[in-house]
């Protein structure tokens, strides 16, 4: 009997396709401040994860989502890590970044006048909704 269920455990695992082609992760990266000290620690944190799970023959996918006065990380020159961005969305399809909406309509309305995100930046309506939704999902959270 015991030998049964082992087997059922191990046809079970060996027909699901993440045990097949490995571990996925799913991670969620958070920035909410205009500090380029923690913008290019998130992207430090995006690098070394997506690194770790390389070489470990693992996917990881990761979302970068930036809010409040994190969301200056995606203003083209204004961004001190406009280039980083850039480079990594080329390197990482693995790597999206989420933009908060409520927070552009907030800048957009207090300066009069349309703010233009990097092209890298998928704009979501909310961040916080946005982050809730990964860990509903699954996702780790890491706040830098």
């Amino acid at each position: 009997m015991k030998n049964l269920i082992g087997t059922a455990v191990l046809t079970a695992l060996l027909a699901t396709s993440a045990f097949a082609e490995g571990v996925v992760h799913k991670v969620a990266i958070h920035v909410d401040e205009n500090d380029p000290q923690v913008m290019n620690m998130a992207l430090n944190n995006v690098a070394n994860v997506n690194s770790y799970y390389e070489s470990q023959g693992d996917t990881v996918i990761i979302e970068l989502v930036a809010y409040g006065p994190g969301l200056k990380m995606y203003i083209p020159g204004q961004s001190p890590v406009a280039d980083r961005i850039s480079t990594m969305s080329l390197e990482m399809e693995n790597l999206t970044f989420a933009a908060c909406e409520n927070t552009l309509n907030g800048m957009i309305k207090k300066a009069g006048h349309d703010i233009t995100l990097m092209e890298e930046a998928t704009i979501v309506p909310s961040g916080v909704v946005r982050l809730i939704e990964l860990q509903e999902q699954d996702y780790a959270y890491v706040r830098p």
